[in-house]
């Protein structure tokens, strides 16, 4: 039976695409409540909250059923962002994989990973959630696929704010850069993605010389934005020399307002004068502006996440939970795709869906 009162002519392929995406699911109302979640944060104008999600798409008040689908049901998220990535890969063929800081703003003390904390994209202290999202990016859009919470070190510690929000055990706080390293790892061994390259802005990421390494060591493409503090006078071009040594034979400096020249050893860098940007990247003797329109790819999955915030309510949570945040803002990014794809061509994507996949 139809859940819907008044589908609109693009939205007619949206069924096809929640079956798709919520295969996983064990139960048929978890699929059921999935899909109108999803239609809620398409179709619904303004503030996507729970209650006008069940009145404008159900008709009826079906609050405490959305609420317990979101904060409560224990449907596992990562299936959904793997089948996710994979429709992404052949619908946009990404060319990069852009790793951003999500600010989520928050009132009061008792929502999962809420702090008085330093913001990096902002560059200012905020009472909020902070989240990290790989976005998928190619030239026909982009969108986000994976997401970790960034866990305070004041939540490590305290019993009480973890169990009202049901933080799991396992779950403690990680610098940043050891969250991106899993997000990809996750991504590339866990779902088996064809990589693209890794584009950061780290100029204000903590640790940056350990995940420039660890990319490194993984031997993933990368293109990482850093600070000319980051390249010291007297050390060879390479930030945190024990860590970055290993990379010294194919790593290169790109600066925003010339060409790409290859370290070597004995040689300093120094920032030009007038530089707009400095880069760094294993990419090889790449032309530069290859690797411009790469950062053009870094700017374009920003306004990705704006539009995101704008258009699918990605802060629009309403939940304390742990797995409830991560539940949204999976949804979210479900309803971000539905938008970007149907906007493509909405029988191709239709027929993208429907096609059998292990």
């Amino acid at each position: 039976m139809a859940i819907y009162s008044d589908l609109h002519s693009r939205e007619i392929w949206l069924s096809p695409f929640c079956e798709d995406l919520f295969a996983s699911f064990l139960r048929s109302d978890q699929r059921r409540w999935g899909e109108v979640y999803v239609h809620g944060l398409v179709s619904v104008p303004g503030r996507k909250s729970i209650r006008r999600i069940s009145n404008q798409v159900v008709g009826r008040p079906v609050d405490q059923c959305l609420q317990q689908f979101i904060n409560q049901s224990p449907w596992d998220w990562a299936p959904v962002r793997q089948r996710l990535a994979q429709l992404l890969v052949e619908a946009i063929r990404p060319k990069a994989w852009v790793l951003e800081e999500v600010v989520f703003p928050k009132n009061g003390s008792k929502s999962v990973g809420v702090a008085r904390q330093f913001a990096n994209s902002a560059g200012r202290l905020l009472n909020c959630q902070l989240g990290l999202s790989v976005v998928m990016v190619g030239e026909d859009g982009g969108c986000p696929v994976n997401w970790r919470l960034l866990l305070p070190r004041s939540w490590d510690e305290d019993d009480g704010l973890r169990s009202r929000a049901r933080v799991p055990a396992h779950e403690h706080s990680r610098p940043h850069w050891r969250h991106l390293l899993q997000a990809v790892d996750e991504m590339v061994v866990d779902w088996g993605l064809p990589p693209a390259p890794i584009v950061v802005d780290g100029r204000s990421l903590p640790g940056v010389e350990l995940l420039l390494a660890g990319l490194a060591e993984r031997g993933l493409p990368y293109l990482v934005r850093v600070s000319p503090g980051t390249l010291p006078a007297g050390g060879a071009g390479l930030p945190a020399r024990p860590v970055l040594e290993p990379l010294r034979p194919r790593l290169q400096v790109v600066q925003g307002q010339g060409g790409t020249r290859p370290p070597g050893p004995g040689h300093r860098w120094y920032p030009r004068s007038g530089a707009r940007a400095m880069w760094l990247t294993d990419l090889g003797r790449n032309r530069v502006s290859d690797l411009a329109g790469l950062v053009g790819l870094r700017n374009r999955a920003a306004a990705v996440l704006a539009s995101v915030a704008a258009e699918s309510g990605l802060q629009h949570f309403e939940g304390r939970s742990f797995q409830g945040w991560h539940h949204h803002v999976t949804l979210v990014s479900v309803a971000h795709a539905y938008r970007l794809l149907g906007g493509l061509d909405g029988r191709e994507a239709e027929e993208l869906c429907l096609r059998p996949h292990g």
